[in-house]
């Protein structure tokens, strides 16, 4: 009503508090606000059965699909309309299928075509592998979980992690590589965190919280888990949705975002939670595909920490990602029948069921029981990200597996021709951040880069050193091998003994955090800058803003030159 149909104005209603207005044209409903148990309930029998002539069923895969619900009844009823089942993601089963009541498709439309036409938003996948999922992990005979409950003995693996055992480190690792990426791009694009279960996602969002307390303090409705369970949480729901919504910005969630959410404007859909069923996998994709021009929202990124992006290579997949990346170590990274709960304000059903309700009893702290089940909560277990790689889909749709240094290679051999060029842009740029920045853009991963090309020499690369050694062999530089080499050239003689403390202090920082940070004359507002006066002080040292920024760009040609 408020989005696709909202042309049709006075002349659309919304059946709800259980009353049928016969004067209008077009009327929107849930089967469960027009049946009920008895006969005076099902409201719909208000209408004739010739009332109306065309009746469309969204999400015709869910109780549309199963013969023994309400909904047959309903449809029956008004069989002289013409009816339309529409959905993303049509179920065949021994039990459940669309094509016995609507027939055999009369009009597919694939998600590649759909991206293709420029209807859809195009995405692009990190994939993060963690070491205790890839290689599971064994306590140690009688060892005792955070809550003193004795861990049973057995190799625990990625179908176990947050169901049966809980590595509370690899729930902080997954949120810290969350914010990673969104301070990598936009810290205010919206973004989908799916997790195993409504506990889960209740850690996953207070993880989110500590790795972002800065944004949380602002607004506390930054994170949030919007779960079945959660009144307040679902309360939140339509300004998640809404672009003109500031807040929430991230929503932790185990099923009930799947379906039935009209993100527009999420950019980032995160899976940490094992998929198996292509159903599910295409729906919560589906999360990410709208686009809004209005908010800048032309494509989306996906996040798998466990796999699921797999079904990629499934036959019944039809729309691959423009590329996939593998990352490790500490780089960022630059995706039974159904209860629910009408008339709840916003229209949205709210499927609580499954995993969502698997986790809501708890039996004392830290152990969650249904049946025999139970979870071990471990703290104190090192998670590490594993593994990288980077894939793609060439223009024949095939699949392409790179080195990180070799599409790194390539996506900086489409943006310089030669060593020249580079360096002719590096130079002539204010704020070598902007070219950083660029380039991020253009698939290149510095934080990968750094981190592995760091790991094999334990040291830390400046991206200037990282672009230079990747795509012409050159040996690179550590920022602090660069700091030193400006120190040895004297280069602080021609000031004044404030403005050389101050530059003394830049390099110091460039050495210990990069090039990013001396560029924001915010800088000046911490230490060791406190300590020689306020920015305004420390700026009329070097003769006004004109002549500090002169000094900061004469300190970084100094430190790339040679």
């Amino acid at each position: 009503m408020t989005n696709d149909f909202k042309p049709f104005g006075s002349a659309m209603t919304k059946i709800q508090k259980r009353q049928a207005n016969k004067s209008y044209e077009v009327y929107l409903s849930l089967y469960q606000a027009v049946t009920g148990n008895e006969a005076e309930k099902n409201i719909y029998r208000q209408f004739s059965p010739d009332f109306f002539d065309l009746i469309i069923i969204d999400e015709c895969h869910r109780g549309s699909a199963a013969a023994d619900s309400a909904w047959r009844e309903i449809l029956e009823y008004f069989s002289s309309a013409t009816q339309i089942g529409l959905t993303a993601t049509p179920k065949e089963t021994k039990e459940v299928s669309n094509i016995d009541y609507f027939g055999d498709p009369i009009y597919t439309y694939s998600l590649r075509q759909g991206i293709d036409d420029g209807f859809l938003a195009p995405y692009k996948v990190v994939r993060i592998d963690l070491d205790r999922d890839l290689t599971g992990w064994r306590p140690d005979k009688g060892m005792i979980d955070k809550y003193g409950f004795e861990i049973e003995d057995r190799i625990y693996n990625q179908k176990d992690f947050d169901k049966t055992l809980v590595l509370e480190q690899r729930t902080q690792l997954v949120a810290k590589k969350i914010t990673e990426f969104l301070k990598q791009t936009d810290r205010f694009d919206k973004a989908i965190v799916f997790c195993e279960n409504i506990d889960h996602a209740e850690r996953m969002r207070q993880a989110l919280v500590n790795e972002n307390a800065d944004l949380v303090a602002q607004n506390s409705k930054y994170v949030m888990r919007i779960t079945g369970d959660n009144e307040e949480g679902k309360a939140e729901l339509d300004n998640f949705i809404f672009p003109e919504s500031k807040y929430p910005v991230i929503a932790t969630t185990s099923k009930l975002m799947t379906t039935g959410v009209d993100a527009q404007t999420c950019k980032l859909i995160v899976l940490d939670q094992r998929i198996q069923s292509m159903t599910e996998f295409k729906q919560i994709i589906g999360r990410g595909t709208r686009i809004n021009e209005d908010y800048g929202k032309y494509y989306f990124t996906i996040i798998d920490f466990k796999k699921a992006t797999e079904l990629f290579a499934d036959p019944d997949f039809d729309g691959e990602p423009v590329q996939i990346y593998e990352p490790t170590g500490d780089q960022t990274p630059v995706p039974p029948d159904v209860p629910f709960e009408p008339e709840s304000g916003s229209g949205i059903t709210y499927p609580v069921t499954g995993e969502d309700q698997e986790w809501i009893g708890i039996n004392g702290p830290g152990v969650a029981e249904e049946g025999s089940i139970r979870r071990y909560v471990v703290a104190n277990v090192e998670v590490k990200v594993a593994a990288e790689r980077v894939q793609y889909f060439d223009a024949n749709g095939k699949l392409i597996t790179e080195s990180l240094k070799d599409y790194t290679r390539k996506a900086l051999a489409r943006e310089y021709a030669t060593f020249d060029d580079f360096l002719r842009r590096w130079s002539s740029t204010e704020k070598k951040q902007a070219i950083i920045d660029e380039l991020s853009e253009q698939g290149v991963f510095f934080d990968a880069l750094a981190d592995e090309i760091g790991r094999q020499s334990g040291k830390a690369f400046d991206p200037f050193d990282l672009v230079c050694h990747v795509a012409w062999d050159m040996p690179p530089l550590t920022r602090k091998e660069r700091a030193e080499q400006v120190k040895k050239r004297n280069y602080f003689t021609r000031y004044g003994e404030q403005a050389r403390r101050v530059l003394e202090a830049l390099l110091d920082k460039y050495a210990d955090e990069g090039v990013a940070h001396i560029e924001e004359t915010q800088i000046l507002t911490i230490a060791p800058f406190t300590e020689f006066g306020t920015p305004l002080e420390i700026i009329r040292a070097f003769g006004g803003l004109n002549q500090y920024q002169q000094a900061v760009h004469d300190l970084e040609e100094a430190l790339y030159a040679g």
